[in-house]
């Protein structure tokens, strides 16, 4: 008895010691939110746009298509997590600036954009060409312009660089690890399989070098995107083919004739119009706009000038619905920034049950991921295209293997001339360390009732039975993803085998080849979709997933973020290839069902 009531008593003693924790942690945390809340409020109520006023747009790490979720353990204990920039934000700031008179000056100020692309830096060139035309100025600034900042940096009126920056750029190339050595040393298998002569994505496994033929490949589209950005910069900046070539190819000479200073040599060569210091651009500014309060020029920052031209809407009862479909394709219920086959197949169902959403464009940026998953969503796409609603593709960077899967079937496919498309193949990869367990002592045995049982192990030799029924899964998948893209782009088998077998187009090439149908932004889409259902295309609805309560709070609060996800596996030999083989962890996460998948992992837009 004495004993039952000393647990009794420790174990009311540990409830209460866990009661007053949980007490006097959501205490905390609530007091956090409200100061957090009230500092926003606070600001947000002090904000306003002076008339005359410079627009800062300064995107901050990488501008996507679809913002990650939020996560709020790594939001609030994770330190120097990427940053992303919606590409629509920027889009809709110029625009709304453009019709603005408070509004004179655009400044591009480029310091913290880690990536925007090729492709993205078009569509939002599109607006920012429009704001000049109305008659008001674009000023770029950064202390020093990457290769991907100084493209969109072209688009402005001037560029202006720091005395202590430049500019860098060194055109395109794609640079991989090749670890066949490595993988041979660690006595681990890797049986491949695969379809197509340029699906390079497993080239790393088997090869110490790139093929011929994923080299042909690649130079092919590396070369029409380059001489896109080489033939932008050129008419933007009014200078030479052979002096922008020279630029780039001779650098140590240029930099040589300018005893090093890199802004002098940008200036000598027509890439910017002045070297500035800080305080000399805002004079600059100063005097063309006017002085604020605090000292600077009369300025409005974008995210800012957004949340107060933002207005609620009434609800468009005929309208164009827009899905974003963003990243790496994977089977089930996955969070924003991961394309889910369970849940974007939930959210077109959503579109097509809508008697209100007329069309719909989706908007894909994804280099693939799970052949089953792919299928899941493209199953879905058409049966809203039988229940009589239009579907108009917009490609942003990237909408490659899995991405051309989903979007082979829809009524208009659109694509920027840097987006890169196709890489219609599939592959599937098993790998085995038997060797490795031998030498360290370790043996595998047993009986099985089948001649295939309990075979499908990575620490037994891959059956013959099994690689060949492997091998027959992938060829069928092959064949699948043809007769997929024929059906979808009205073409025969055999027309669309030669552009086929993994290789990847630019979409200048895809346009040609019959892949995409016309050039042009998420905008152009849009514009498109409500022309196939005579409504305006300014009737538009965004539809998403729900976010969670604490998504939602998370969000407001902190920003958006790119949450990092470790991949979670208990197998040795995964943690093994995790460390040993960096890129090729991205297609473990794909988690395909049947271990099959149409995905470009040579897929790196510029």
């Amino acid at each position: 008895m004495s004993q039952n009531k000393k647990r009794g008593f420790f174990s009311a003693l540990g409830s209460f010691i866990d009661g007053a924790r949980r007490w006097t942690l959501n205490i905390i945390f609530l007091v956090i939110i409200g100061s957090i809340g009230m500092a926003i409020f606070t600001s947000v109520s002090h904000v306003s746009v002076p008339n005359g006023a410079v627009l800062v747009l300064a995107p901050g790490g990488v501008v996507v298509d679809q913002l990650s979720a939020v996560d709020a353990f790594s939001q609030l204990s994770t330190q120097g997590l990427p940053r992303e920039t919606l590409l629509a934000d920027l889009i809709e700031a110029v625009q709304l600036a453009t019709d603005d008179p408070r509004i004179e000056v655009l400044l591009l100020h480029l310091d913290e954009l880690d990536h925007i692309g090729m492709s993205k830096t078009l569509e939002l060139s599109e607006s920012i060409k429009v704001f000049r035309e109305s008659g008001k100025t674009v000023v770029a600034s950064a202390n020093h312009y990457n290769q991907d900042q100084y493209l969109l940096a072209s688009f402005a009126d001037q560029i202006f660089v720091h005395n202590m920056g430049g500019v860098g750029i060194e055109g395109f190339a794609v640079i991989r690890n090749y670890f066949r050595d490595a993988i041979d040393k660690l006595k681990i298998r890797f049986h491949v399989f695969k379809v197509g002569n340029f699906k390079s994505a497993v080239e790393p496994l088997l090869r110490n070098d790139m093929s011929e033929a994923a080299k042909e490949a690649n130079r092919a589209w590396l070369d029409e995107l380059w001489t896109l950005y080489r033939d932008t910069v050129v008419e933007r900046r009014g200078i030479s083919v052979s002096k922008f070539n020279n630029y780039v190819n001779q650098i140590d000479r240029v930099m040589a004739d300018v005893g090093g200073d890199a802004a002098q040599a940008a200036l000598d060569y027509g890439l910017v119009d002045g070297i500035i210091s800080r305080p000399m651009l805002r004079e600059m500014l100063i005097e063309r706009v006017g002085k604020n309060k605090d000292g600077s020029f009369k300025q409005s920052y974008f995210r800012d000038y957004l949340s107060l031209n933002r207005s609620l809407l009434a609800e468009v009862k005929e309208s164009v619905g827009i899905i974003v479909a963003s990243g790496n394709i994977v089977d089930g219920v996955q969070p924003a920034g991961i394309i889910g086959g369970d849940s974007l197949a939930s959210l077109i169902r959503q579109a097509r049950l809508d008697e209100n959403v007329k069309a719909l464009v989706l908007r894909i940026d994804s280099g693939g991921g799970s052949a089953f998953a792919s299928e899941v969503i493209r199953a879905e796409l058409q049966q809203l295209q039988e229940a009589g609603k239009p579907l108009v593709v917009s490609m942003g960077s990237m909408a490659a293997s899995g991405g051309y899967w989903i979007a082979a079937g829809a009524d208009e496919i659109w694509a920027t001339p840097a987006t890169l498309t196709g890489s219609i193949g599939i592959f599937g990869a098993f790998p085995t360390v038997d060797n490795l367990l031998q030498d360290l002592g370790i043996s595998t045995d047993g009986v099985g009732t089948t001649a295939v049982a309990g075979k499908l192990r990575p620490d037994l030799p891959l059956d013959p039975i099994l690689a060949s029924a492997i091998q027959s899964g992938v060829e069928y998948g092959y064949r699948r993803f043809i007769k997929i893209v024929a059906d979808g782009r009205n073409k025969l088998v055999a027309q669309v085998e030669p552009i086929a077998e993994g290789r990847v187009w630019s979409g200048v090439d895809a346009q040609e080849l019959g892949l995409v149908d016309k050039l042009g932004g998420l905008q152009q889409a849009v514009n498109s979709a409500a022309s196939l259902v005579g409504i305006n295309p300014a009737n538009t609805r965004v539809l998403s997933l729900p976010l969670s309560p604490e998504e939602e709070l998370m969000r407001m609060i902190l920003g958006s973020g790119m949450v990092k996800a470790a991949l979670s596996t208990s197998s040795p030999l995964l943690s093994v290839l995790n460390s040993v083989l960096p890129a090729w962890s991205d297609v473990l996460k794909l988690k395909d069902s049947r271990g099959v998948y149409a995905y470009c992992l040579m897929c790196v837009a510029p």
